[in-house]
C-alpha cells in the first residue's frame, strides 16, 4: 500500500523560479528520503500559501518523516502547519489516470 502525506502552511515567498532557487539544496535533500517515491511542490502566491504532496511506498517512513519535516519547517519559522496522512485507494486511483501506482 501507498501513503500519501498532504502538508501546506503560510509562506510569504519567494514563489516561482525565485523559490526553486532558494529550495533546490532542500529538494534534493528530500529526494534522497527512505521509502519516498515522489514529491510536489505546492505555491499559491495569492493565498500565500505553500507546501507539498508526497508519496511514500510505506507507513513507518511516511510517518517518520512527516515529524521530521514538520520540525525542521517550525525550525525555519514557519507555523499554522496543516499534515495530513491519507491511505490511498490503489484500485480506483488506477481507473482514475493514477498509472504511476503501477510501480
Amino acid at each position: 500500500m501507498k501513503y500519501l502525506i498532504q502538508i501546506d502552511f503560510p509562506h510569504n515567498g519567494p514563489f516561482g523560479k525565485e523559490m526553486s532557487d532558494f529550495m533546490a539544496d532542500l529538494a534534493k535533500d528530500i529526494a534522497n528520503e527512505a521509502g519516498l517515491e515522489f514529491k510536489i511542490w505546492t505555491e499559491n502566491e495569492e493565498r500565500k500559501e505553500a507546501g507539498g504532496i508526497y508519496l511514500f511506498n510505506n507507513l513507518k517512513d511516511a510517518n517518520r518523516y512527516l515529524e521530521k519535516h514538520t520540525k525542521r519547517l517550525k525550525s525555519f519559522g514557519y507555523d499554522n502547519i496543516k499534515a495530513k496522512i491519507f491511505n490511498i485507494n490503489e484500485e480506483l486511483s488506477l481507473l482514475s489516470k493514477a498509472s504511476f501506482l503501477k510501480n
